[in-house]
């Protein structure tokens, strides 16, 4: 074993390096320019600009399918905002609501950018959280802050039992001098239909949504950051043409465009091609797939899951009803609240819309029509992530 890594370690030193600034095409990279989005950042820059004489700026509400832009615009807007800052009193930061996964660890990222004084700091666990909330107000206020908080996937915040969402837009008096301008960013064009009234009259004081990319857009941004990125030569142009062309077909999706790119360099390396060629971005279109398959499944909440767990027992696909018999039997094993089946059909619904099952309409003659059910997962996938969540291992 010692000596298949030596020999792999060997050809990697023996290889062509073809990236010189790998960075570029990470996920984190934000680039000084972002072109086809000059009017978003327009827009954003004058509701924020306030900021700059002491003013609170309208909290903005941006949304859009994934891979249009927000969260780079946003960041980008915000952190030239800062810099241009003199007063040195404009705080940010930028929280995924999604990746942190509660609402809890959500406010532990926001209280961190904030200068908390020792005993006033928030632990990982153990307060409630309105006692977490109180302790932003309080360090906003005594500071005289003026924060912008960037709240990515912020749908994940929105059906709060605690209201916190509701509580952040209306900070007003309890964060005074200071003040607390939300930008919430939302891939869910629907965002809006699922927020209380009272939030929405005062997030969406400005909103704005980012189009998909048109081929020719993705083209051109994938051209710009390959240059940044690999090493001259390295990327031909039928390259840029190909993984642009299938991040188009994609809902113009710029991020997975970069995606492709980026670990179509990676396969070049590894197999020691001296460019990154079309059948790179083939191979890396084909782990991007699975990559979001998984990604997708391991942030479902645990009766989506359950769900699945119960429609993967029919490889060939089964309907609804049969679905439901084996989801309640699981669900009780688990000790988890047994949903209606009203409820589980709808779940199902959504996760069609995911693209993890499928759930086609098909006709049984006089009797009438019933859904068909198929998990489209690959049993590797399942069971992987499975495998990862101790609460699931004895439903597999």
């Amino acid at each position: 074993m010692d000596d298949g890594i030596d020999a792999i370690f060997t050809k990697a030193k023996q290889g062509r390096a073809l990236f010189q600034d790998r960075s570029a095409l990470s996920p984190e990279f934000i680039p000084d320019h972002l072109p086809f989005r000059e009017s978003q950042i327009s827009n954003i820059a004058q509701v924020l600009g306030t900021a700059l004489h002491g003013s609170k700026p309208s909290n903005l509400l941006l949304y859009g399918k994934t891979g249009t832009g927000k969260t780079a615009v946003a960041r980008l807007v915000v952190r030239k905002l800062q810099n241009q800052d003199d007063s040195k009193q404009i705080l940010a930061t930028y929280v995924n609501s999604r990746i942190a996964g509660t609402e809890y660890r959500t406010l532990f990222k926001i209280a961190e950018a904030l200068p908390l004084e020792e005993d006033k700091r928030i632990p990982l666990t153990g307060l409630s959280i309105s006692e977490v909330v109180g302790r932003i107000f309080e360090s906003i206020a005594k500071n005289g802050i003026h924060f912008v908080l960037i709240l990515d996937e912020i749908d994940y915040l929105v059906n709060s039992e605690h209201e916190t969402l509701y509580q952040f837009t209306r900070a007003g008096e309890q964060v005074a001098p200071g003040f607390l301008t939300i930008v919430g960013i939302s891939n869910d064009l629907r965002f809006k239909e699922a927020l209380d009234p009272r939030v929405l009259s005062s997030l969406g004081e400005e909103e704005l949504v980012f189009p998909p990319y048109t081929t020719e857009e993705l083209r051109s941004i994938l051209a710009e950051r390959a240059k940044a990125a690999f090493k001259p030569g390295v990327v031909p142009e039928s390259t840029i043409n190909l993984c642009a062309a299938l991040a188009g077909s994609e809902h113009g999706d710029a991020r997975r465009a970069v995606d492709l790119l980026r670990i179509a360099g990676e396969v070049a390396e590894r197999e020691g091609h001296q460019s990154v060629d079309e059948e790179c971005i083939r191979k890396a279109s084909q782990k991007v797939e699975r990559d979001r398959v998984e990604e997708a499944l391991q942030s479902l909440p645990l009766q989506n899951k359950i769900i699945i767990i119960a429609a993967s027992k029919f490889p060939g696909g089964t309907n609804t009803g049969e679905v439901y018999l084996a989801y309640s039997n699981l669900a009780r094993k688990s000790s988890a609240e047994v949903l209606t089946q009203r409820r589980v059909s709808g779940i199902l619904a959504e996760l069609d819309v995911l693209g993890l099952v499928e759930a086609a309409v098909v006709s049984k003659g006089r009797r009438g029509r019933t859904k068909r059910i198929k998990v489209l997962i690959d049993n590797e996938t399942l069971a992987r992530v499975i495998g990862e969540d101790a609460g699931l291992l004895d439903l597999a």
